[in-house]
């Protein structure tokens, strides 16, 4: 599925937009299969506190890996995948670069949300609509579930941020809640947000997990050599005349590797049953 011109509009008027089909059943399996073998290895940690900002919660859970690339090359694939470096010049201009990979899973009735906040009160862009997320779901996010909450047309105003008490390292601010839309994506599914909208998820109040992966993109003419030593993004290029397939930045080339690794992710879920 190939993104639309009214997806393309809606992000441009309204900061957001909403691919229910981005994915395969099959690309859904193995994102599965990997974020188990992730959990099983204990690379997942709880970032949900006490409300002090500092004593990690032993009863409520919001687990986090990030970055992500570093610990799995089938996520550090993704970003190569053609429908993404299809979809994400449209939204926020060519060329494009990878910012920043993560993963959030909610365990079943345990699992909290991440409170309200922009993405650009950390990045720190001069124009929020050169950077979008990309935030895939995993298993079907529903409000049920606590799935991404977004404000409609917010992206053009600046919120204030203050330290999270709910998180040992996240802000938060509190935009006009009344004005939010909960968006319920399948599995399989995307939402894209520019940096400036405000998000949150909330608790998973069913008896089963879920997660959702994010990748952040921006446009180079963000990428200066002021903004990388002050942010230290992850600043692969995905497209453009310096994009290598990887082999830069990783120094073997990634591109092309998107269904190896599908494979491999799966046949790993097979071999630890």
């Amino acid at each position: 599925m190939k993104i639309g011109r009214q997806q393309v509009e809606q992000f441009h008027e309204q900061g957001y937009t909403v691919m229910p089909e981005f994915f395969s059943t099959n690309e859904i399996m193995a994102f599965r299969a990997e974020l188990d073998r992730l959990r099983r290895e204990g690379h997942f940690n709880n970032v949900r506190t006490e409300g002090d900002s500092k004593t990690v919660s032993q009863q409520k859970m919001n687990l986090q890996i990030c970055p992500l690339l570093h610990k799995s090359t089938f996520f550090r694939a993704l970003p190569f995948h053609s429908k993404v470096l299809d979809t994400i010049p449209q939204l926020i201009g060519d060329p494009v670069i990878l910012h920043l990979d993560q993963v959030f899973l909610k365990p079943a009735r345990h699992g909290t949300g991440t409170n309200w906040h922009q993405d650009n009160a950390y990045f720190k862009i001069d124009d929020p609509m050169r950077g979008t997320a990309m935030w895939i779901a995993v298993h079907d996010a529903t409000i049920a579930n606590g799935t991404l909450n977004v404000i409609p047309g917010a992206f053009r105003e600046r919120f204030e941020h203050s330290r999270d008490p709910e998180s040992n390292h996240h802000i938060r601010c509190y935009p006009p809640e009344e004005q939010s839309v909960a968006l319920e994506v399948p599995a399989g599914g995307a939402a894209f947000f520019c940096y400036g909208v405000p998000h949150c998820t909330r608790a998973n109040q069913t008896d089963r997990d879920r997660a959702g992966v994010a990748y952040h993109f921006l446009h180079e003419s963000c990428y200066t050599d002021e903004y990388r030593k002050h942010h230290k993004p992850i600043g692969t290029y995905l497209t453009g005349p310096k994009a290598t397939g990887g082999e830069k930045e990783y120094g073997l080339r990634v591109a092309g590797t998107w269904e190896k690794e599908c494979e491999l992710a799966l046949a790993s879920q097979t071999a630890a049953v």
